[in-house]
């Protein structure tokens, strides 16, 4: 990442704006734009871009930049190229290199910070910091802002998340609470899915509350600290909240609308707009949507809180800062009221834009109109530390193991409250270990398995896991210091939305070999490992001074290598890690007497680890 460089790329900007040209106002640096007070069209200013947006919008883009260019009053000519980036993938690939990256680019809220903290967005200016707050809701605006800066134009204000029902089963009283859900699921035997184990469903509860976890960052998008009052008296009554549905008896741990048509269906979905088709297509007009319910806790009614945000749209700091203020006049464009309606009409996009969140078509939208009225009930999902997730949805995990109990409650708090504070006292060593998490082992995305680097300095940095037990489908990531913040995927990408997945049952070990920038690494499921057991001596032509790796076998103690030649009376012992620290000889003894093999042969060297006995076949 070229912060630094970027850096003195837009210092340089500042000075040449500064000694910019007679005649006209100069322009401002990097994302805000000026122009000639009587708004008269100033000189052709014609620039060549690279634009990225999700595949479903992007000839709709191109539409839009084609208009932006025979409409606009400033001489301003932008030869756009378009290029289907995922909203999702957008921030890794700047991130990998900001130079080389998209001039504007779309992406979701939660990796805003990351973009600050890497250079790849531009403070910007007073005439665009006032067009985001005047046009924007009030939340959408807080996402885009670090310190007291604002750094992104909101797209939409549409992740977020409410109720879809089956008007058959629940009625539009019942949905209005947790107690008539549950009482409608009881009498029609379906489900009541509500993704609890997940922090951005469960943190609903404490906000609902009046309890607040927001995380502070500088003005660089470093987090420098957190206020959370999970752990009080109000989080208390928010476990009380999340424990009433989950020891229900009709809880689903789901947010997908296809549960709507599963074996045992729901009654009702928690979920957010992307599932509106879905939910449309199986109920028709059996849908209903509507805010999510109150609950009630000794005697009182509470209502649950949500998160709440969107995409936004981010310029890249620029060195000329003539082209950074035609840029960020693109993004007004782009994400102004006109721009956000046809988003909405072609993929379904919900505004940001306050006037554009007030049409017909868009009030007509049952998802969107259910995110509408929750909206009272939310809070905006401004930056989040990495390790939040994990943190916060460990919270509904351990409720769905304890009886409910006050003490057991606030113990839970407890617990998440210390492991908050506990980020920001991490070791060097712990913010740059590698480890692997998945639905392995049965541990459900709960448990980090530490990748260990290998000692042997040659080559690029390699890292091995213990063995693990795949099942064919399992899925899994590795990610460093326990956060999301770098995570690798599918195809070792960087922040990949596709996980990695076993193709087979069995034991492996996790091999890891990142980039040395960590822009990408390989990932592979291996039989042996620098770690595991190899045999040494004189096989293979070779004197003590080579490891021959042994393959895990089937019950994941047993290691067997194959085709190992010898010569009359040659000798061997097997050991792990390169290192005699850990190493059987004759008669499975640990820092045993050496193997001897009398006869020239080919053989199969087997391995128990359990016992240490070694067999030669």
């Amino acid at each position: 990442m070229k912060k630094k460089f970027l850096a003195v790329l837009l210092c340089m900007a500042m000075v040449i704006s500064v000694l910019a040209g007679c005649g006209k106002k100069p322009a401002s640096t990097g994302t805000g734009a000026s122009t000639d007070k009587g708004g008269a069209a100033t000189e052709s200013r014609e620039y060549d871009i690279t634009v990225w947006v999700a595949n479903e919008i992007k000839e709709l883009t191109e539409k839009q930049i084609k208009e932006f260019n025979e409409t606009n009053t400033d001489g301003i000519k932008l030869n756009a190229t378009v290029v289907p980036v995922s909203e999702a993938d957008a921030a890794t690939q700047m991130l990998t290199d900001v130079e080389a990256g998209a001039d504007i680019f779309c992406f979701v809220q939660d990796q805003f910070a990351r973009l600050v903290q890497g250079g790849a967005l531009g403070r910007l200016g007073e005439q665009a910091a006032e067009f985001v707050k005047t046009n924007n809701s009030a939340g959408t605006v807080a996402a885009v802002t670090s310190g007291d800066a604002i750094y992104a134009y909101p797209m939409t204000s549409d992740n977020g998340y409410f109720c879809f029902y089956d008007k058959r089963v629940v009625s539009d009283e019942q949905i209005k609470t947790v107690e008539g859900i549950i009482e409608a699921c009881k009498a029609s035997g379906k489900t009541f899915c509500y993704d609890l184990e997940n922090g951005f469903y469960d943190a609903g509860f404490y906000f609902g509350v009046g309890c607040d976890s927001t995380w502070v960052t500088d003005d660089d998008g470093e987090f420098i600290s957190v206020n959370d009052t999970f752990n009080s008296d109000k989080g208390l009554i928010a476990a009380k909240g999340i424990y009433k549905i989950i020891s229900s008896g009709v809880w689903n741990g789901s947010s997908e609308a296809e549960q709507f048509e599963a074996s045992i269906p729901a009654a009702v979905v928690v979920t957010g707009p992307w599932k509106t088709e879905v939910a449309q297509s199986i109920l028709g007009e059996n849908l209903g949507s509507a805010k999510l319910p109150t609950y009630n806790i000794d005697g009182k009614d509470y209502q649950i809180g949500s998160f709440f945000g969107g995409k936004m749209m981010g310029v890249k700091p620029q060195a000329d800062p003539a082209k950074g203020a035609c840029l960020a006049k693109l993004a007004q464009y782009l994400t102004g009221e006109k721009c956000q309606v046809e988003r909405f009409e072609t993929a379904k996009f919900g505004p940001s834009n306050k006037v554009a969140a007030e049409s017909d078509a868009v009030k007509a939208d049952p998802g969107l109109t259910a995110l509408a009225a929750q909206s009272d009930f939310a809070k905006a999902q401004c930056s989040v530390h990495g390790k939040w997730w994990d943190i916060a949805k460990a919270i509904a995990t351990s409720i769905k193991d304890c009886g409910g109990t006050d003490a057991e409650l606030q113990a839970i708090n407890q617990a998440y409250f210390d492991a908050i504070n506990a980020v920001f006292n991490v070791t060097q060593d712990e913010a740059e270990a590698f480890s692997v998490i998945g639905d392995i082992n049965g541990d459900g995305w709960s448990v980090d398995l530490p990748l260990t680097r290998t000692t042997d300095a040659e080559g690029d940095a390699t890292y091995y896991s213990e063995p693990i037990n795949f099942v064919a489908g399992n899925q899994f990531k590795v990610r460093q210091g326990g956060g999301w913040e770098v995570n690798f995927g599918a195809d070792g990408k960087l922040n990949a939305e596709n996980n990695c997945e076993a193709t087979e049952d069995g034991w492996f070990f996790v091999k890891f070999v990142p980039a040395a920038d960590l822009s990408s690494a390989t990932i592979t499921l291996e039989k042996t490992s620098f770690y595991g057991w190899a045999v040494i001596g004189t096989a293979n032509g070779t004197n003590w001074d080579t490891d021959l790796d042994m393959e895990i076998q089937e019950d994941g103690t047993t290691y067997k290598l194959e085709g190992v030649e010898f010569a009359d009376g040659g000798e061997f012992k097997v050991r792990s890690g390169r290192d005699w620290g850990n190493n059987y000889g004759a008669d499975g003894v640990k820092d045993g007497a050496n193997i001897t093999v009398e006869k020239a042969g080919t053989y199969t060297i087997t391995f128990d680890s359990t016992t240490g006995m070694i067999t030669v076949e």
